[in-house]
């Protein structure tokens, strides 16, 4: 079933599409420890191939401006934030209660750079984020983003600050209604808790479920008051291939856009779903997994790109290469263009690799049922929700560009280019950096109040142990009135300065007589 998404000649969306690329060349550096299975070189493998490919040409490519502590605040409790800035390897033995409080230590260890390494990866999301909001780009990527695990007030799974739900609280700026979907092998744990109870984020999380971490994502798990039926869950069980994800992902996601109709979605595209992961045990091919994006990328919604899991690290620089390829409508060769890291991809030296011939556990009964469930689900749904009017967080300036850049490649927005991480010369056009300044928050743009209802109150109100507090997301920023408090309030200004003017005139007729 070819629904578009990748602009092959023969496809149906044949529409190119503006992309945003966040990258930073030291987050390859960031080391988890020996042993760990979360190796942040793999997202410097990823740009790598991007390179050499000639990828990098067709997008508009950022250093993402380090995400602040009030930024990372937005959802994370403060006292988390400021653990996080503070540990470090050598004195970590005296912080024990803290570290075992804040779940750190094993599974999430402290290492060197660590709080830079969160937010250089929080910053990418939230900046790809705030491209989006002002129209700047159709896509944008992160792929050292993705990271689902991670919660209000701890880290988990080897995350440590929840950057996707702190770009999809950027996204509520503009938009009134928010999709993410998540097909990594883990459960998106800490988005979907975040949202549970609030109707302007839907959350759809595809994993594998029965005794694999982090245990949650039951099909039963369906939202609380307000967010009832805004969270669905998708439980699969070893060796899914792609015939039998695509049954349920293209019916389920096609169901979605069409009853809540999100004005942006965010798709975690984690990739230890792959076939032959390290930590996983789903067999998708890369063509399979990158067939999810092109999917979700024919709707045509402005669309936030994600990495996430991933740990045969090879394969995940293969498939986001490969799926960066799909987001710019480009189709790329399999044979491997000779490059820093070509070893790493013997003894074929081929972008895709074939599954294996591992056991689908998933019978059609089984798959039928599901499908069946969660349709069900959403026909329960009020059609795209309506949001009250209400107080709105600032808007999120735009950074400024780089005036000095001089390119003189031809490209949409040629002051966006930035040079290849690497240590040999690599043959390309790409030339110069772009580096996002800080951002800043101000008031919301002219017309914004009329397409964003701003922060829902709902995600306060939280009626359920499974829901996390969520007050912190509200920015304790001054807010913009928006529409109908706004336009009162300008008609009873008018009322005033008329009734000034009649007095003046008044008094000017006294003063002549």
């Amino acid at each position: 079933m070819d629904t578009g998404g990748n602009s092959l000649p023969s496809g149906a969306d044949g529409v190119k599409r503006k992309v945003s690329y966040f990258y930073d060349p030291e987050v390859g550096n960031y080391y988890y420890g020996q042993g760990h299975p979360m190796k942040p070189h793999r997202i410097r493998m990823t740009h790598a191939l991007l390179a050499h490919y000639g990828l990098l040409q067709n997008m508009q490519v950022f250093k993402p401006c380090p995400a602040r502590d009030r930024d990372l605040c937005r959802f994370h409790a403060d006292d988390y934030v400021n653990f996080l800035r503070s540990i470090t390897p050598e004195t970590q033995q005296d912080q024990l209660r803290q570290l075992k409080r804040f779940n750190v230590g094993e599974d999430c260890p402290v290492f060197d750079g660590l709080y830079s390494f969160c937010q250089t990866y929080a910053g990418g999301s939230v900046g790809g984020a705030v491209k989006l909001n002002h129209g700047l780009c159709d896509i944008a990527i992160n792929w050292a983003g993705g990271l689902h695990h991670a919660k209000k007030c701890e880290a988990s799974g080897f995350c440590y600050v929840n950057d996707i739900v702190l770009a999809i609280l950027e996204l509520l700026k503009t938009h009134q209604r928010v999709l993410y979907v998540d097909i990594d092998i883990h459960h998106g744990d800490g988005v979907e808790e975040a949202f549970y109870t609030s109707d302007r984020v839907m959350t759809v999380s595809f994993h594998k479920f029965g005794d694999y971490f982090p245990g949650t994502g039951d099909i039963r798990d369906i939202g609380y008051s307000k967010g009832k039926y805004y969270s669905l869950n998708v439980p699969l069980d070893d060796g899914i291939d792609d015939e039998s994800y695509h049954y349920l992902f293209k019916p389920i996601m096609g169901k979605v856009m069409e009853v809540f109709k999100p004005g942006a979605v965010v798709l975690q595209c984690g990739a230890d779903s792959l076939s032959g992961d390290r930590l996983g045990c789903f067999n998708l091919s890369i063509k399979g997994h990158a067939e999810c994006v092109k999917f979700m990328r024919s709707f045509n919604v402005p669309l936030l790109l994600l990495g996430g899991g991933g740990y045969t690290i090879r394969n995940v620089a293969r498939c986001w290469c490969y799926e960066t390829g799909v987001a710019l409508g480009t189709e790329v060769e399999d044979q491997l263009p000779q490059h820093e890291y070509y070893e790493y991809f013997g003894p074929d030296y081929t972008l895709h690799v074939a599954p294996s011939n591992m056991e689908n556990k998933n019978s059609r009964q089984l798959l039928e049922d599901i499908r069946n469930n969660l349709l069900d689900n959403l026909s329960k749904l009020q059609h795209a929700p309506s949001v009250q009017f209400q107080e709105r967080p600032p808007d999120t300036d735009l950074p400024e560009a780089d005036e000095d850049q001089d390119d003189a490649d031809e490209r949409w927005d040629p002051d966006s280019d930035m040079e290849v991480d690497e240590k040999r010369p690599i043959p390309t056009r790409v030339k110069r950096e772009a580096v996002e300044p800080e951002r800043k928050d101000l008031g919301a743009p002219k017309g914004a109040a009329e397409q964003a209802r701003g922060f829902d109150s709902a995600t306060n109100e939280i009626a359920s142990a499974k829901s996390v507090d969520v007050g912190a997301m509200v920015i304790d920023e001054p807010t913009v009135k928006v529409e109908l408090e706004t336009s009162n309030k300008a008609s009873n200004q008018m009322a005033l300065l008329f009734d000034d003017q009649s007095r003046c005139l008044e008094a000017m007729k006294m003063q002549l007589l």
